[in-house]
């Protein structure tokens, strides 16, 4: 997380037990992932805060006078957001075929929370943004990143589907950018990702990730508020959400993986520092004198 000269915290809106949310300066309402001991990964617990401080500033933002004009996201320390905990994934797993399903709904709620937003979105991606972190930053307006920063949905790699966020890496990336990182769980740097339109600006390398996003901040807010809120509603129009009957497809596509025989295989090898089954080894081609 960064501490940012120009846009100080005003007021500590919400603390959780896994985030929290900040009303910095000049209308800007900050939501800091907060478990950096697990690279800020989600379990039950911040699916849940993250839909409710989603729905909150989204009911704040209607209220006459309020004065929100742009939400940020960031992730304590070192890393953006690792995507799902494991150990909440293999949960969920056992838990039954109500409560996994139900989980991976509001795990769907709240993304189509945050890409429904009112206001501009920017998030702001250190060390690496990956499965349901890569969701975040694909239902964002605007990614700044820094250039080691890394990106990917490798949930295919352990037998997953990244499916709950699918319908927004498309929306955003295109099928001919998407196909090929969901289909092979690829880890793409800041770069790649920046020719993808997946980020939109790197932190340049003579300059702070303050600054850098001190500049992005200050570019949002020289929109008007009405203005911007209702460009982001008339593309959302023109882009739109996911339908009901694909959002009940995901959320159903994803619990299902999570208890198939090939999903608890790929979890199992996971945390034993092994490799799955399907993943043999490939040879590799002789180097030619």
């Amino acid at each position: 997380m960064t501490e940012l000269a120009h846009f100080p915290v005003e007021a500590l809106h919400y603390a959780g037990s896994t985030l929290r949310v900040e009303a910095l300066a000049h209308g800007v309402m900050r939501i800091v992932l907060a478990r950096p001991q697990v690279r800020n990964a989600f379990n039950a617990r911040m699916i849940q805060e993250l839909g409710r401080a989603l729905a909150d500033l989204a009911g704040l933002a209607e209220r006459p006078g309020a004065g929100l004009r742009l939400l940020l996201l960031e992730g304590e320390g070192t890393v953006f957001c690792a995507g799902a905990d494991l150990a909440y994934m293999q949960e969920q797993a056992t838990a039954g075929a109500a409560a996994n399903l139900e989980s991976a709904l509001e795990l769907g709620r709240m993304f189509r929370a945050l890409a429904g937003f009112p206001m501009p979105v920017v998030s702001f991606v250190r060390g690496a943004a990956i499965g349901g972190g890569m969701g975040l930053a694909v239902c964002s307006d605007f990614v700044l990143a820094e250039a080691r920063a890394v990106f990917a949905t490798s949930e295919v790699t352990l037998g997953l589907v990244p499916a709950v966020i699918s319908p927004y890496v498309v929306r955003k990336l295109g099928l001919a950018h998407a196909a090929p990182l969901m289909l092979t769980g690829r880890r793409i740097q800041a770069r790649e990702a920046l020719l993808s339109g997946l980020v939109q600006r790197l932190v340049e390398p003579a300059e702070t990730g303050e600054a850098a996003l001190c500049r992005v901040l200050r570019e949002f807010l020289g929109a008007g508020p009405q203005a911007a809120r209702a460009t982001r509603e008339l593309l959302r129009q023109i882009a739109p959400l996911p339908a009901a009957e694909l959002f009940e497809l995901t959320a159903g596509t994803i619990a299902a993986a999570r208890a198939s025989a090939e999903g608890q295989a790929g979890l199992a090898a996971f945390f034993q520092h092994s490799a799955p089954g399907w993943a043999h080894p490939l040879p590799v081609p002789e180097k030619k004198d």
